[in-house]
């Protein structure tokens, strides 16, 4: 039987510190969150493996993926998250990264278009006794309006673009965090707000799998 306590701890100590990870808060909210719970049944001896794992959507080719822990931590780094943020996590799966960022900000609202996903995330959430986050349907790609504006937008996969409406769910000095690109020649990139200006800046190389929804609009070519 694995002891995934002790996975959690090598996952830390050689997947995510070697990472450039140095934020002491998110480093003790992946030691506080089980990752193995957001895995489906069957596949949670793969928990704490350094590779993205099928998350086990169930919408016809909506493939999923919870993110690698060492991505994911340098993605949420980015995004700066302090304990009065109030955060939209675009694509949640099954409500990992969800998890962590409510360990981090004030509270969370998780956006997801499966619909099996949006129940397992929730249901997780609720064992867990995480209370500061809401998992919420819809199509990723229009983000929350209703909820917001909020201080992070952070975004759990690739796009080929971006859309510029998200910014507007931004509140004044609001960051958002997304890959940009596809596979290795993928970027992590950091947007910001001030005086209703948003401007943008490279990080750093990100190979994360791509979100449904946010694929290039195809143009007509006579």
């Amino acid at each position: 039987m694995i002891n995934f306590s002790l996975a959690r701890t090598r996952m830390i100590d050689n997947q995510i510190r070697p990472s450039d990870i140095t934020n002491r808060d998110l480093l003790l909210a992946f030691a506080d969150v089980p990752r193995e719970r957001f895995i489906p049944t069957g596949a949670q001896e793969l928990a704490y493996i350094d590779a993205d794992i099928d998350a086990g959507a169930e919408a016809a080719g909506d493939t999923r993926y919870v993110m690698s822990a060492a991505n994911l931590a340098r993605l949420i780094q980015l995004a700066d998250v302090s304990d009065g943020d109030f955060v939209l996590d675009i694509g949640c799966g099954s409500g990992y990264s969800t998890a962590i960022l409510a360990k981090l900000g004030s509270s969370v609202v998780a956006l997801e278009s499966d619909d099996a996903l949006v129940q397992r995330a929730t249901s997780t959430l609720i064992d867990l006794s995480i209370d500061n986050a809401a998992i919420v349907t819809g199509p990723l790609e229009e983000g929350c309006a209703a909820e917001g504006p909020y201080d992070v937008i952070f975004i759990g996969g690739s796009v080929e673009e971006l859309p510029h409406e998200l910014f507007d769910q931004l509140k004044e000095d609001g960051r958002l965090v997304v890959v940009e690109g596809q596979g290795s020649a993928a970027v992590a990139r950091l947007y910001v707000k001030e005086i209703s200006v948003v401007s943008g800046q490279t990080a750093f190389n990100c190979c994360v799998k791509p979100l449904p929804g946010f694929q290039k609009t195809q143009e007509f070519v006579f």
